[in-house]
């Protein structure tokens, strides 16, 4: 079986809702991105076998194939093809399985892996406003008539894991100075695409970092936020990831493909897993997709030099690290969803291309990246840097 090779990794700048980043149709977001990957890696892009995208709420602005109405948009060769696909928060995660499965069974030699979502445009849960209803009623029956929601299955979470108030106030504090930091250093700069943003006065300005992160954010000032509801009293908008927009891609090769190029070959998609939980306690996947791809892989989870676990809501990252006997102090090293943001169709392949850029900042080798995902599902992938 051949290996599935990363040559290239971008995103944009995640940007807060209704901010900077919210003028731009979300077509246009994810061209950009795609664009300048195939830019930075100077490739022909009709080079490319195929282009797999991520999308959550694939109607209005994002619907009818937003990844290829991207690819179109940005001016690339229509003899290109793209498909869009939904695993929830995981769906561009899923994008870069789906891709590195297509190389490694002989189907693809290059393709493009990446996800979009403008949460401003298209908010989350439109696609559940008709006309129809998702779930009918057998689905309703399986589930014991609990619609159930992120808010309260991380409530739930955090009751049976034993995650209080103050552990995700806590967490949310450090996302928002890692990320803080990792910006003041630079971190980011290779990873993010400035974009081109013109503002309500018809002036341009470059936008070339995260919009979300309150480097200025304390534990009080958190505290005294009020809960989303009521029966979710610890749940509030500062422990929670961000609603935000934001696009990324990653380019993947065969061994032969990058040689035959030239492109230099930047990490191996190790291993791949996918698992599934209840859906009414939605948010607990990470747990058996762990546990699946630890066991594939016959690694352990001190093996790894960056670890990545998406901060959907607070008690996430304390549930899966306590699960797994994990120091905090080693997951997320730059931020989260909770600093960075959470567009939701594309975190899967930003946090990938996050790992790798830090993977290769502090010269480690092994990286592990994890989400949750609705309806209790969860990817998780194992990547080794070679470069």
């Amino acid at each position: 079986m051949r290996d599935a090779i990363v040559v290239g990794a971008v995103r944009s700048p995640i940007g807060r809702r209704n901010g900077r980043l919210s003028g731009f149709h979300p077509t246009d977001l994810l061209g950009a991105v795609i664009a300048e990957l195939l830019v930075r890696a100077d490739v022909d892009p009709l080079e490319v076998d195929d282009v797999i995208g991520g999308c959550v709420s694939q109607c209005g602005d994002q619907g009818v194939n937003v990844t290829r109405n991207a690819w179109i948009a940005a001016g690339l060769p229509w003899d290109v093809p793209a498909t869009t696909i939904d695993r929830q928060c995981g769906s561009a995660q899923q994008a870069i399985h789906f891709a590195a499965q297509g190389i490694m069974a002989d189907g693809y030699d290059l393709v493009i892996a990446c996800g979009v979502e403008s949460m401003s445009r298209v908010p989350l849960g439109s696609t559940m406003n008709g006309p129809g209803f998702p779930m009918s009623d057998a689905w309703m029956a399986a589930c014991d008539n609990q619609m159930g929601s992120q808010f309260l299955a991380a409530q739930e979470i955090a009751r049976r894991w034993g995650v209080s108030r103050s552990d995700m106030d806590e967490l949310a504090v450090e996302s928002h100075r890692r990320a803080a930091r990792a910006t003041a250093e630079g971190r980011f700069e290779r990873e993010i695409v400035p974009l081109e943003v013109t503002l309500a006065d018809s002036s341009m300005v470059e936008v070339r970092s995260d919009e979300g992160i309150r480097p200025d954010t304390s534990f009080d000032a958190l505290a005294a936020l009020p809960s989303v509801a009521d029966n979710c009293p610890d749940i509030t908008a500062g422990n929670s990831s961000q609603v935000s927009d934001g696009a990324a891609a990653l380019l993947l090769a065969s061994e032969e493909k990058a040689e035959q190029l030239g492109l230099t070959a930047r990490a191996r998609i190790a291993h791949m897993s996918v698992a599934a939980c209840e859906p009414i306690v939605m948010l607990q996947g990470p747990i058996p997709a762990t546990r699946k791809i630890l066991a594939r892989s016959k690694m352990a989870i001190d093996d790894f030099d960056v670890l990545e676990c998406n901060e959907a809501m607070g008690s996430i990252v304390p549930m899966w690290s306590r699960e797994f006997g994990v120091d905090l102090d080693r997951v997320n090293p730059n931020g989260g969803g909770i600093s960075l943001g959470h567009p939701v169709g594309a975190s899967g392949a930003r946090i990938m291309v996050t790992l790798l850029h830090e993977l290769e900042r502090s010269g480690g080798r092994w990286g592990f990246q994890t989400m949750c995902e609705g309806g209790g599902q969860a990817n998780a992938t194992i990547i080794e840097r070679l470069d």
